[in-house]
């Protein structure tokens, strides 16, 4: 039984979000029924409803096609405007397994013969077509009038990358005609935001076969990738941490101790070595802070102790959940583990979520949510400790006045989290950082500190990510922006462009002059015209140009393009570091 704190049963779900999720997974059966009517043969898999619309599986015969999506949305259609009656039938199992074989649904029945014998079945009719589900389900199909069909992929039966292979297909559904025309809008405007282009466009980043889910990044997205590590390295100083570095690879013991073997197994790396011995890549960077706080005994005065590691992890993803920057099997974490007494939770709690909010408003997110996850039905440690943890959680936010939501049973096996969700130009939401407050893990090592009275005390593991993945953090920054990212941030500031030969020398001393105010300049001396190269630059979206012909030499000066679409007219050398820096250096530049 998972037993939840005061906390925990404030948080209810709105009514209109049920009715929506109601809706869409009817519609998921609609689509199920019109695959049915056009493909006998096909046969159903699951199809639950999702964040912004459904999907359905299916195990079919022929790849289906952009063409066959149409004609699968066309006779939606036609069941829609049928507005059949949607019925509930309660069977036993015995009596759905008989329903389901004399129909021929294999995974149906599959799923069936892993539900208890005595277990009520609950199945869903509408026309001639039945499903097995738990509902609940819209009254008829005409209620569902305003979805569209997104696309097809791959997937797996039940996820399992050894199981059967199904054809997936996507839809959106919503409530109103204007809220589907909208959600399509945005979609359109992710599409033209999608990092995965952008980051080729602007020579980034790219992904091969001879290390899936790894970047290669090229000089530009390096720089940008290393702007983001200055920032909260410095940050971090500021704040009171010290940064470490601990091994890629570890011994298999470690992670046994530390619960990882048991519980993270599937996703971690490991390998055996010719003394037979087992090593694994390490998932996560908590268990090398936790033996660098083990190394030497440590006092009160100690406290807390603040350890900032821009740690590279390593995770066994599926290929087929890995997503461009977003999902990867290797990528670096801005991880921090704060160790402090019982008496100092609250005040770190504070400070780091202080340190959240304004390091994401300074990238330029100002909507935030915050969720507080609590204690999972599968979890390590006292109901007691659980409750102080979560409470304490609470009251950090509390005490900041920030509103925050409750996800009950959604924390770690070892203490509850809060996680840090920024709402996108476009609204979406991306989950990034977060904070997870442990007292498992200095269990588990045996981890004590000299408390004021001389006696050895247990210390408290405060897990800490800001970025969270900087590799997933840099693909939000670029959706965000549209690649526009601010002058600030932004790994080439500014490219002067030469117009012929006998520029080239004044060009290059440009370069020389910005770079010596610690500006981030290249130039374009290649013989193609003015035109072109500017046209280049700019879509790579460059926040300065400079351009230099015979005038510009003559007077020592430059004609500036600004991508804010600022007008700038020929500013003279002495003048361009002022005008730059100051554009550069405000972080609401565009």
């Amino acid at each position: 039984m998972n037993t939840q704190c005061p906390l925990v049963q404030r948080e209810n779900e709105r009514q209109s979000d049920l009715d929506l999720a109601t809706l869409r997974h009817s519609c998921a059966h609609l689509l199920a029924m019109a695959v049915k009517e056009l493909y006998p043969s096909a046969k159903l898999a699951l199809g639950p409803a999702i964040e912004d619309g459904f999907y359905y599986d299916f195990s079919m015969d022929e790849p289906l096609s952009s063409e066959a999506l149409e004609k699968i949305e066309t006779q939606m259609r036609n069941l829609t405007q049928q507005d059949l009656p949607i019925q509930q039938l309660i069977m036993t199992r015995d009596e759905a397994l008989l329903f389901f074989a004399r129909s021929v649904e294999p995974l149906k029945i599959e799923v069936l013969e892993q539900i208890p014998a005595s277990a009520t079945i609950t199945v869903y009719t509408q026309g001639g077509f039945a499903d097995l589900c738990r509902g609940p389900h819209v009254a008829r199909t005409g209620v569902i009038r305003h979805f569209k069909l997104t696309r097809v992929s791959g997937a797996y039966w039940r996820g399992d990358a050894k199981g059967m292979s199904l054809q997936r297909i996507y839809g959106t559904c919503w409530a109103s005609e204007q809220e589907l025309k909208e959600h399509l809008r945005r979609q359109e405007e992710a599409q033209r935001r999608d990092h995965r282009r952008l980051g080729v466009e602007l020579d980034y980043f790219h992904f091969q076969e001879e290390a899936v889910g790894s970047v290669f990044w090229h000089p530009r997205g390096w720089k940008l990738f290393l702007q983001l590590i200055d920032y909260m390295r410095s940050e971090q100083d500021r704040a009171g941490y010290v940064e470490v570095n601990t091994p890629d690879v570890m011994n298999r013991s470690l992670w046994e101790t530390s619960g990882h073997w048991k519980n993270y197994r599937q996703h971690m790396f490991a390998c055996t070595t010719e003394d037979e011995s087992v090593y694994a890549l390490k998932p996560m960077n908590c268990p090398g802070a936790v033996l660098l706080f083990r190394q030497g005994q440590k006092s009160f005065r100690h406290l807390p102790l603040r350890l900032a590691e821009f740690g590279k992890v390593h995770r066994y993803e599926p290929s087929g959940t890995l997503h461009g920057l977003l999902r990867v099997r290797h990528f670096t974490q801005d991880d921090a583990h704060i160790f402090c007494g019982r008496e100092q939770i609250l005040d770190e709690c504070r400070r780091i979520v202080s340190f959240v909010l304004n390091t994401y408003r300074h990238f330029g997110f100002d909507r935030i949510k915050i969720k507080l996850s609590t204690r999972p039905d599968q979890r390590m440690g006292s109901e007691s400790d659980w409750d102080f943890l979560e409470s304490t959680l609470g009251l950090a936010l509390d005490s900041l006045k920030l509103d925050y939501h409750i996800q009950a049973g959604e924390g770690a096996f070892y203490g509850p989290k809060l996680e840090f969700a920024l709402k996108d130009a476009i609204g979406r939401e991306w989950q990034c950082g977060t904070l997870q407050v442990d007292l498992n893990l200095p269990e588990s090592f045996d981890l004590t500190f000299i408390n004021g009275e001389g006696h050895k005390e247990r210390p408290v593991m405060l897990h800490r990510a800001l970025f969270g993945s900087l590799e997933r953090f840099i693909g939000i920054l670029i959706e965000h922006h549209a690649g526009r990212l601010p002058a600030w941030l932004s790994p080439v500031q500014i490219v002067i462009l030469s117009i012929a030969d006998r520029h080239v020398d004044y060009a290059a001393q440009l370069v020389d002059v910005l770079k010596n105010h610690k500006m981030r300049a290249e130039s374009d001396l290649s013989a193609d015209t003015i035109s072109n190269k500017i046209r280049k630059h700019s879509l790579q979206k460059i926040p300065f140009l400079l351009i230099v012909g015979d005038r510009e030499c003559a007077e020592r000066s430059v004609s500036v393009r600004c991508r804010s679409g600022e007008k700038a007219e020929a500013l003279m050398l002495d003048k361009l570091p002022q005008f730059l820096s100051e554009r550069i250096s405000d972080t609401h530049s565009k």
